[in-house]
């Protein structure tokens, strides 16, 4: 099955060519770590020494926090393994590498076994840790072949997903048997595993990492935004985070209908994509409104009135902390959603839309709690402004948010006995040289 699927993928990536092609000229995407991509290996990836090795795959940026915890906590328990992190997109490699260290972290392999297997026999990792859903059929094979026991780990099956895995299942159950343990977020997921394939013994609930991500400490940027908004009596502040495409229109019309009430209130808009920041731009260049970009802000400059942009990588956590309302973007447009926990670990009152199926289980917990207000698009600024108005709703939707974060930690535990078990009873590479061999 696998040639007749590496033959599809190579088919596909061919007829895609014009399209990648134009991608990476117009805004530079998918340009970035192209030769690692195919295999090879970067020089800042090689170490001297027999070092045992655990390989980390997280897609992007959110998969790379909710794993920072859990790779902090294997490497203080099993300190002899060194622990290399992938990523699939630019950002999620620019945070990696600040988190991991740069010589640990490259971009996971296009899932060609010419690409995959360099890595393979430099690395010969004990362990392969996978989050969420990330099914590559080559690239578990050849791990699985060359002796690595695989986890998959805070996995979920998303209502989007859903369907067409169960329809492929067929085909998925020989890939899925690769895989040692599933450690998934919620029974749901469980359950859909199992339906699509994963034998029903490997599969257990461990929660979700996310909630075990730490709320930032304070940084440079929080220091200045502060005195900015003391300065020139800046409230209510509105933080809107991880906005896609077709929802900035919506949050500026309700800023400027917020300015007509609180006159000295400031939105701090954060867009989820690098590649769109110049199309965001535009929109408030055409806005009327007064706005700074972060990378081109006087330290300090007083933002009451208007719009402060952020146009870096890594920043948005923290800066909820600031936030008198969160609104939580890819929500008011069918985009799957964003994660709330980031303005909820601060107790920070928080907005999303109707389209939250990425995070389904997450707000569905938070709807039960009363810790999040769900808003049809066409509502947004009467629901924003309504809130911004009643302070005693905003005080409890806050204080629910908290308590809903902290009944639900602890997976990262959970999660690293899991792994601890794995790697206690790896094999001894002396005693499994053959089983070693990369294939």
């Amino acid at each position: 099955m696998h040639v007749v699927y590496s033959a599809l993928l190579a088919l596909g990536l061919l007829l895609g060519l014009p399209w990648w092609a134009v991608q990476m000229v117009r805004s530079g995407k998918y340009r970035a770590g192209i030769g690692e991509r195919l295999g090879f290996v970067p020089e800042r990836l090689r170490r001297a020494g027999s070092q045992p090795t655990i390989w980390v795959h997280a897609v992007s940026v959110g998969e790379a926090l909710a794993l920072a915890g859990l790779i902090q906590m294997v490497r203080e328990q099993n300190p002899k393994y060194r622990i290399v992190v992938t990523t699939t997109t630019a950002t999620g490699q620019q945070l990696a590498r600040e988190r991991f260290g740069a010589e640990n972290v490259f971009y996971f392999p296009l899932d060609f076994g010419f690409a995959i297997r360099p890595y393979l026999r430099l690395l010969r990792p004990e362990l392969v840790v996978i989050a969420e859903t990330e099914f590559w059929p080559n690239f578990l094979r050849l791990a699985r072949k060359s002796g690595a026991r695989i986890v998959v780990v805070n996995a979920r099956i998303s209502d989007r997903s859903f369907p067409r895995y169960r329809r492929l299942r067929t085909l998925f159950r020989p890939v899925l048997r690769n895989v040692d343990r599933f450690l998934a977020q919620s029974d749901i997921d469980r359950g859909r595993l199992v339906e699509i394939g994963a034998p029903q013994d490997r599969v257990s609930i461990s929660g979700n990492l996310k909630f075990d991500i730490k709320a930032p400490k304070t940084s440079a940027l929080i220091g200045q935004l502060q005195v900015a908004i003391k300065s020139s009596s800046a409230t209510p502040v509105i933080v809107a985070g991880s906005t896609v495409e077709g929802e900035e229109p919506i949050v500026l019309e309700a800023f400027r209908r917020a300015l007509k009430w609180y006159p000295n209130a400031a939105l701090i808009l954060a867009p989820r994509h690098p590649e769109r920041w110049a199309a965001v731009m535009d929109l408030l260049r055409a806005s009327g409104l007064p706005w700074w970009k972060r990378t081109a802000w006087a330290t300090n400059t007083p933002i009451a009135g208007g719009i402060f942009l952020l146009d870096s990588i890594g920043e948005l956590a923290a800066l909820y902390h600031l936030a008198t309302v969160a609104f939580v973007g890819g929500s008011l447009v069918p985009r799957g959603g964003h994660n709330i926990l980031e303005p909820a670990h601060y107790g920070i009152p928080i907005l999303v839309g109707p389209h939250t199926e990425n995070f389904r289980d997450i707000v569905d917990l938070f709807i039960r709690a009363g810790a999040v207000d769900v808003i049809p698009r066409e509502k947004f600024a009467d629901e924003m402004l309504h809130l911004l108005d009643t302070e005693q709703k905003r005080v409890l939707l806050g204080r629910h948010a908290i308590e809903v974060v902290r009944a639900n930690s602890g997976a990262t535990a959970r999660t690293a006995d899991v792994i601890a078990g794995f790697l206690h009873n790896a094999p001894r590479a002396s005693h499994h040289a053959k089983a070693r061999r990369v294939p």
